[in-house]
């Protein structure tokens, strides 16, 4: 079967077109302007980018674009559009109404719709895409892909604030997690990777990437995770502050005259290991050079982002009362060695041994730990994509 795999946000649009037979990608691409102008960057697999400028006023017309080029006579990989038998769409939110992928519906498109006060610059953009979809290839099957729904399988003690219940009865203000597409399947594959059984299970994922979150998965399921309400609480991130004491916003507002959607545009754009860095970079390559130079600032940067993942995995072992394994995922957790290395130094307590040498590797399913390691520690690239593919086959072939 092949599924168009689509990723919108506000103005661009990321595809990939899969096979889900074989789970290789045919063609990739990117659109991107959207209501500005317009630019279309497509790659059949083995061939040379193309890029094409073009207006894209909405949506749909970047769509148009990518599907007129699957089927272009000299690069696309399709005959005709009826070889596209369903379509997959990463969603950001479907709240605490939708715990799994679900075939799109008017029903599903309501609850999409409701959420978008949760995810203010991403839900709405993922329905656009949808719409889009479904009137260029009528009678298609469409699946939303909750970044959300992964999560829904934490306790209320969990995912609760301790604030007044007339914020979570009438606002939904709990905390909802997100890479739950990356979270769900770097979980599955590290059951099957490391021969654990599925229902007798304790794994913990770090997704550290420049978005960070960290999961507790017990049997196959949830029970916590890092990020809340929305991507900002949680770990140090690129540019986002992550855990922070609230009373921060209104002591920094008031001595520097800023309102509150100021304060977290800072919070979530100009914080994280950019700030601690003395904002020289959000990138984990600049910052390793920089210590390496002799850069205090920077070491800090990586020291701090460490030692905050170090303290959620101890957490999330409390949580579990135990844990069978931990992998890294996302652009640090796959590529990162010292950023692996110094999580692990805090985690002797638990008989996690690394092997040095495994560590050198990047980007690539390994086994980080040595054999007589009473925790074992993985390291298994997340793959959305094909996590979306999956799903969406699964749910369109019942």
């Amino acid at each position: 079967m092949n599924v168009l795999v689509v990723n919108c946000g506000s103005s661009s649009l990321k595809f990939q077109l899969i096979n889900s037979d074989t789970e290789e990608v045919a063609a990739k691409g990117l659109c991107e302007r959207i209501g500005i102008d317009g630019r279309l960057v497509y790659q059949p697999t083995g061939g040379e980018k193309e890029v094409t400028e073009a207006p894209m006023p909405t949506h749909t017309e970047a769509i148009q674009m990518v599907l007129d080029a699957l089927v272009n006579e000299k690069t696309g990989v399709l005959k005709s559009l009826d070889e596209v038998e369903a379509i997959g769409h990463r969603v950001l939110h479907g709240g605490s109404k939708i715990t799994e992928s679900r075939v799109i519906n008017d029903e599903v498109i309501e609850v999409i719709d409701e959420c978008c006060d949760l995810g203010p610059l991403h839900n709405p953009a993922n329905l656009m895409g949808i719409r889009a979809c479904m009137k260029l290839m009528p009678g298609k099957p469409n699946v939303a892909v909750f970044d959300t729904a992964f999560h829904q399988t934490m306790p209320p003690k969990a995912y609760r604030y301790a604030i007044p219940t007339k914020f979570y009865k009438d606002y939904a203000v709990r905390k909802y997690g997100f890479h739950g597409t990356s979270h769900s399947f770097v979980s599955k594959e590290t059951i099957k990777y490391l021969g654990l059984d599925a229902d007798n299970s304790k794994v913990i994922i770090a997704h550290l990437g420049n978005g960070a979150s960290i999961s507790a998965v017990q049997n196959g399921k949830c029970v916590d995770t890092s990020m809340g309400l929305t991507p900002l609480e949680g770990l140090i991130m690129g540019t986002r502050s992550g855990d922070l004491d609230p009373a921060v916003l209104e002591f920094v507002c008031k001595k520097e005259g800023f309102d509150v959607k100021e304060m977290l545009r800072i919070l979530n754009k100009e914080s994280g290991v950019y700030a601690l860095s003395d904002n020289l970079s959000s990138d984990f390559r600049d910052l390793e050079e920089a210590m390496d130079n002799g850069n205090e600032a920077a070491g800090l940067a990586i020291d701090a982002f460490s030692y905050r993942v170090a303290k959620y995995i101890g957490s999330y072992v409390a949580a579990m009362n135990g844990v069978d394994a931990i992998t890294f995922t996302g652009g640090i957790g796959e590529n990162a060695g010292l950023v692996r290395k110094k999580v692990l130094e805090y985690l002797g307590y638990l008989g996690i041994k690394m092997d040095e040498a495994q560590n050198s590797k990047r980007g690539e399913n390994f086994i980080l730990s040595t054999a007589d390691s009473k925790v074992k520690v993985a390291v298994i690239p997340t793959n959305e994509e094909l996590a979306i593919c999956r799903e969406t086959v699964e749910l369109v072939t019942k």
